[in-house]
């Protein structure tokens, strides 16, 4: 039996709490369109992993408190959530990083082909989040 969409988000964020990566991108198609938080667009399941590289690098978080909704035909789908994270090292344009601790409410929509993410798009208040990082 084909997993419901609710399944494979909740997935997706158990494979991220995980830092397992190679689950977590196979549940992305090809193709997959990433929407960047205050950023751009970028396509391809390459780009998603070289994103998550540099996040890893600089960012330890776990995900808490996580609601996901979807659509009933299943093709799309929603999540809410909260940030757990650490600062690691320095991100370019942003705060020196010194180990800061931060708590972060966030939310991702998700269009879902094939049993598979074909698009993720995040959403978090960013000056929320310099202002914790900056304190």
């Amino acid at each position: 039996m084909p997993e419901t969409a609710r399944e494979l988000i909740n997935r997706y964020y158990r494979a991220f709490n995980d830092g397992n990566m190679t689950v977590f991108l196979d549940l992305l198609t090809a193709d997959v369109v990433h929407d960047i938080n205050e950023g751009g667009r970028e396509t391809g399941r390459e780009a998603f992993a070289v994103f998550m590289e540099r996040m890893n690098r600089h960012y330890r978080e776990r995900l808490t408190d996580i609601v996901v909704f979807a659509s009933a035909d299943g093709r799309r789908a929603a999540a809410e959530f909260i940030v757990n994270g650490e600062y690691l090292a320095s991100d370019e344009g942003l705060p020196e990083a010194k180990g800061q601790r931060y708590t972060l409410p966030a939310g991702a929509f998700f269009e879902i082909r094939d049993g598979k993410i074909a698009r993720v798009t995040n959403y978090y208040n960013l000056q929320n989040w310099i202002k914790q990082v900056s304190q």
